[in-house]
């Protein structure tokens, strides 16, 4: 079982930045790789950035270029870091972890923390 906790989300102006952190805890030693979502209001869910097993990173091409994901395995603390923020980056920005072997992965979820960009 792995447990994540998000944390950075806020109200911020267009053009603003800000820093999101995920801390995991549990069995944070069979964790491949981790991630972070996003859902805004009436969309699906999609992928925001990933970081892979192999430390490969991995972005949505509408944050290629402002937002940085970055794996604290130290830390067990996945960060997001995001600038040049634009409205329509307003979502629920949720952490994912991939857990297992690399040939049977759980998804385990966290609950989100809310982004508003907003004037």
């Amino acid at each position: 079982q792995v447990q994540l906790v998000e944390s950075g989300g806020g109200l911020v102006q267009p053009g603003g930045s800000l820093r999101l952190s995920c801390i995991a805890s549990g069995s944070t030693f069979s964790i491949y790789a981790m991630g972070w979502y996003r859902q805004a209001p009436t969309k699906q869910r999609e992928l925001v950035a990933v970081v892979q097993g192999d430390g490969a990173t991995k972005y949505a091409d509408s944050v290629k270029g402002r937002f940085t994901i970055s794996r604290d395995k130290a830390t067990n603390t996945l960060s997001l870091e995001m600038n040049s923020l634009k409205p329509e980056d307003t979502a629920v920005y949720i952490c994912n972890a991939q857990v297992g072997p690399p040939s049977y992965l759980m998804a385990y979820w966290g609950e989100g923390t809310l982004v508003n960009v907003s004037s």
